[in-house]
């Protein structure tokens, strides 16, 4: 198929649109679905939380997801090089280019972090299939993970691990690496949380879950759930760290991107609401905070599986499904690197991955070390390493690269190129999307920048 623009030299495409959608939907659906949603939930208002989420997906999310995929299929290189053909096509300054290398370093400097705990759902899933978690206590349940976070070596081990797997299945290649993982674990995901869900609605409170995750008070929606949601619609279903204009570089032309988005975000989100309808019984049910924030999986879920009938086969269900969740997420963060080594490097894809991965490894270190050896080390602010780079992507870079992309499709792009590449048929429709595009939507982003630097 004929990419539009003359600048796209050939190159490997997805083998089908469901093999495309799959590996998209498992780069949106990660820790943040499974993990970071339900504390962000429970310590955010409930289902206060879930409404502004919803709007935040549809109105913010899915604008900025069309703009890159269309921007990646349009450029048809990795970031940096694909804002760069686009401006170019439009006239405009090579400047933009700046834009893809906001992504694809925002999701480099994520991945080095993120696969540190990809390191710790490693070790948790070893320990969950290995022993279990039977008759565990809180107290025993907040020791052990204390335990984990103060020994080097141990996390050191499986964050290289981790880290290795996600390199491996890159290092295949688009079809025999990316798509064929994907096409696998996708629908395990699926199944296992299925199953989990099930299990929680006959051993937990699924009443008690239902209404915690969709009774609205609305007293609770304050402008910080406000800002907290729109914020972690952003980052879940996975824009402005480089991954959506890397895949939308190897769409083919007949694929629909304004459906395929809505499918990607739809599917996202659902796993996130199924995720929490799969957690919060089992809180409930054992008496649990739902509010316990980040340790709501590593500390509060073990104590209720260890106490529940079964619980050491749905904990290891449990804990092998955010593996996979981190997996899909972790490669395809992994590719606008890997693309751009070898694009500019000329290396063969092994290579390229081999050094990517080489230095996300020393990178990531500095991560291993900040809650052992180095927690006393903390440059800014009184920020460790592991919280200095979080900050740095998901409070400056993702916002200022997403709304830069919404700046640049909405204002910098002519009519005829965005017709061209999102053929939506319905006039009102493309009217609706470039008036989110133009306003809303670079508006929201400005907000949660403007209250991150406050």
């Amino acid at each position: 198929m004929t990419q539009s623009s003359p600048y796209i030299s050939p190159r490997e495409q997805w083998s089908s649109r469901a093999g495309f959608i799959l590996a998209a939907i498992g780069g949106a659906i990660g820790l943040g679905n499974i993990w970071k949603f339900p504390y962000m939930a429970g310590s955010s208002g409930g289902g206060a939380f879930v409404i502004v989420y919803l709007v935040a997906v549809a109105l913010v999310a899915v604008p900025i997801l069309v703009a890159e995929l269309m921007l990646g299929r349009h450029g048809g290189q990795s970031p940096p090089t694909a804002m760069r053909i686009n401006a170019e096509l439009e006239n405009r300054s090579r400047w933009w280019s700046g834009v893809g290398w906001i992504g694809a370093g925002a999701g480099f400097l994520i991945l080095s972090f993120y696969s540190v705990i990809g390191g710790w759902v490693l070790d948790y899933a070893f320990v969950s299939v290995s022993k279990g978690f039977s008759g565990i206590s809180p107290d025993e349940a907040q020791v052990r993970f204390a335990g984990l976070l103060s020994q080097p070596l141990r996390l050191l081990l499986w964050f290289s691990v981790f880290l290795g797997l996600s390199g491996f299945i890159v290092s295949s290649g688009l079809r025999n690496g990316i798509e064929r993982a994907t096409g696998i674990l996708m629908p395990m995901l699926f199944l296992m949380l299925l199953a989990l869900t099930l299990y929680s609605a006959v051993a937990g409170d699924m009443a008690g879950g239902l209404r915690f995750l969709f009774a609205v008070d609305f007293n609770k929606i304050s402008p910080a759930v406000m800002l907290s949601a729109v914020g972690h619609a952003f980052f879940s279903v996975g824009v402005s760290m480089g991954l959506m204009m890397a895949y939308g570089a190897y769409i083919p032309q007949e694929v629909s991107i304004p459906r395929t988005a809505v499918i990607i975000a739809g599917a996202d989100t659902l796993v996130a609401i199924i995720a929490g309808t799969a957690i919060f019984p089992l809180v409930f049910a054992n008496g649990l905070e739902p509010g316990e924030g980040p340790g709501l999986i590593f500390v509060t879920l073990p104590i209720a599986f260890g106490n529940m009938p079964a619980g050491g086969l749905f904990g290891a269900l449990f804990f092998l499904l955010l593996l996979f969740a981190a997996l899909t997420s972790a490669i395809a963060i992994l590719e606008p690197a890997v693309a751009r080594v070898e694009e500019r490097r000329g290396m063969t894809r092994r290579r390229s991955a081999l050094v990517v991965i080489a230095a996300l490894w020393l990178l990531g270190i500095g991560s291993v070390l900040s809650f052992n050896l180095w927690e006393e080390v903390k440059p800014v602010a009184g920020m460790n390493i592991f919280d200095l780079v979080d900050y740095l992507t998901a409070n400056l870079m993702m916002p200022t690269g997403g709304m830069l992309i919404a700046i640049f499709a909405g204002w910098f792009m002519r009519d005829s190129t965005l017709t061209q590449e999102l053929r939506i048929n319905t006039p009102w429709l493309f009217r609706i999307w470039r008036l989110l595009i133009r306003t809303v939507t670079p508006l929201a982003i400005a907000a949660i920048l403007v209250t991150n630097l406050l």
